[in-house]
């Protein structure tokens, strides 16, 4: 989900983790004590899950670019979790945008690998001093798949769709948007409600695709767009085929052809590079088998930083979780390093709350709550809640389901039974989990970028409501630019002080391909796999 797991010259406006209009309305409500799932997102963000991605590993097609003798232009890249659409505006899920933003959509706007902002089809963009009006200069020549030009007129068309038509949560961060208006052929302003910090950073995400106005019509099964790729195949439970976009304004990709194959099992997955049937392992799903991968006369493996918290939730609206020493037990409980090394083979690193690496405002708080047996037995005693046994629903993910056994096992010994019920992911687990909030516990990855916001509104699924939160997110979103940091910084404590969750590990940006293979990315910094650098290098 959790989302996405997650994934931009020069000169660029405040970089900002997004609460945006979400975490403003998100505040609203928390002060006055109203409950609401509005803010919710796919990939939980699904990520839906608007934000959850760690449920991505996505695959690609048969017969890669590897298996020829001399240089090549296909490539076919192996994941896990397929899209059921390919239209992001309807269907939420981390693995439609990877599949098609970046590759398929472009913005306005995107994030570098040092997660900052950067012109993409606005060649340039000034803010106005009180912070709530942006102009962007577009670049001229850029054309859609379709053929039509790019111009302010689809600009200003994409902007005002999310507001109208999309029909997902993540459509809220548009709310901050007052108009956008056509001053030009090619510039385009947009007035916001107040001031946002936030703004920008979420036209970087799939909010801020630009469409064509004659190319809508069938998104799901027909996406046209301004990227270096173009959709030439799909064959559902199976795969996805982008073709180079011969027409595109950028820099053209040396690949000509790419295919993303869709696996249902890890195994089978590693199993195909092995062959030669795929050429790169998107998303490592089981890191204890990088050995299979040891020959580097075959193989390469990259390990970068992602977006994808892996998170173990606590229903905060129902016992034994209302009572903050019970998160807290929770918390000490778990022994963090030795999960990683049992459930993922070390490779993860430790957060110790909701934000990552490439977040401005990160730091370390993985000695926020030490690993204490002693003390979490305590805690669950003068809470009354020794021996409590709760419902630990969790999606039917390889990573999910690991780290559930050693969470289960290492709360066993402090006096709290969990009951592991595997969902179906991610029908099920959205159904249950994240739309009614029915569990207890819960494990998941959210890959949203920058989502700080998801605790900001007590009616999403963690059902956290602390108004003091919410307004820290308000203040860091509409305050001086200078400041966001900071303000996100206390937010990101105070969350971890209130043991709102615990953050397991995040994700690396784990991938194993042919030696051949370069321009993989190493870093996830948004939502979609990043395919225009990736070429190969000459076969010996």
């Amino acid at each position: 989900m959790a989302k996405s797991t997650a994934r931009s010259g020069p000169a660029s406006g405040p970089a900002s983790g997004a609460a945006l209009g979400k975490a403003s309305a998100a505040a609203s409500r928390a002060s006055s004590g109203a409950a609401s799932g509005a803010a919710l997102r796919r990939t939980v963000r699904a990520a839906g899950c608007a934000l959850l991605a760690g449920t991505l590993a996505a695959a690609c097609g048969s017969g890669g670019g590897g298996s020829g003798p001399g240089p090549s232009d296909a490539l076919a890249i192996g994941l896990i979790a397929e899209p059921a659409s390919l239209d992001f505006t309807t269907t939420d899920g981390a693995a439609v945008p990877q599949a098609t933003l970046g590759s398929i959509y472009e913005g306005l706007v995107r994030v570098d690998q040092q997660g900052k902002i950067q012109p993409l089809l606005a060649e340039r963009y000034e803010r106005s001093d009180d912070g709530r009006t942006y102009t962007f200069h577009l670049r001229k020549g850029v054309k859609f798949t379709s053929g039509a030009e790019f111009t302010a007129d689809d600009a200003v068309f994409s902007i005002e769709r999310v507001k109208k038509d999309w029909k997902l949560k993540t459509a809220r961060q548009m709310d901050v948007v007052d108009k956008a208006e056509k001053t030009g052929d090619h510039t385009v302003k947009v007035t916001l409600n107040h001031a946002s910090n936030g703004w920008l950073y979420a036209m970087t995400t799939r909010i801020g695709a630009m469409f064509s106005r004659t190319g809508v019509a069938d998104l799901a099964a027909h996406p046209v767009g301004t990227g270096p790729f173009k959709l030439a195949e799909r064959r559902r439970g199976d795969r996805i085929v982008l073709d180079r976009n011969d027409s595109y304004w950028g820099g053209k990709p040396e690949l000509g052809k790419v295919t993303l194959k869709y696996f249902k099992d890890a195994g089978a997955m590693n199993n195909a590079l092995l062959t030669k049937g795929i050429d790169v392992v998107g998303t490592v799903q089981a890191p204890e088998s990088l050995s299979r991968f040891s020959d580097k006369n075959r193989f390469r493996t990259i390990e970068g930083s992602s977006t994808g918290e892996v998170v173990l939730s606590m229903n905060n609206s129902r016992e034994p979780f209302k009572d903050k020493r019970v998160r807290q037990a929770v918390r000490h409980a778990i022994d963090h390093k030795a999960l990683v090394e049992a459930s993922r083979a070390g490779h993860g690193k430790l957060i110790g709350t909701m934000a990552v690496p490439t977040d401005p405002w990160y730091e370390d708080l993985t000695g926020s709550y030490p690993y204490d047996p002693a003390k979490a037995k305590q805690l669950l005693k003068d809470a009354g809640a020794e021996g409590r046994t709760v419902k630990f629903r969790v999606p039917n993910m390889p990573y999910a389901m690991s780290a559930a056994q050693v969470v289960k096992s290492q709360l066993d010994q402090v006096g709290l039974k969990a009951e592991i019920e595997p969902l179906e992911f991610p029908a099920r687990w959205l159904s249950e989990v994240y739309n009614k909030a029915d569990y207890d516990l819960s494990v998941i990855a959210h890959t949203e970028p920058r989502d700080l916001w998801t605790f900001a509104d007590p009616g999403y699924y963690f059902r956290y409501g602390n108004p003091a939160y919410a307004k820290l997110l308000k203040d860091a979103d509409s305050g001086r630019p200078e400041d966001e940091a900071a303000r996100y910084r206390e937010a990101a404590r105070l969350l971890s002080d209130d043991a709102a969750a615990d953050w397991l590990y995040l994700m690396p940006n784990l991938m194993v391909a042919d030696k051949d293979v370069t321009g993989l990315p190493v870093n996830q910094v948004g939502e979609g796999l990043d395919l225009a650098n990736i070429r190969w290098a000459k076969k010996k």
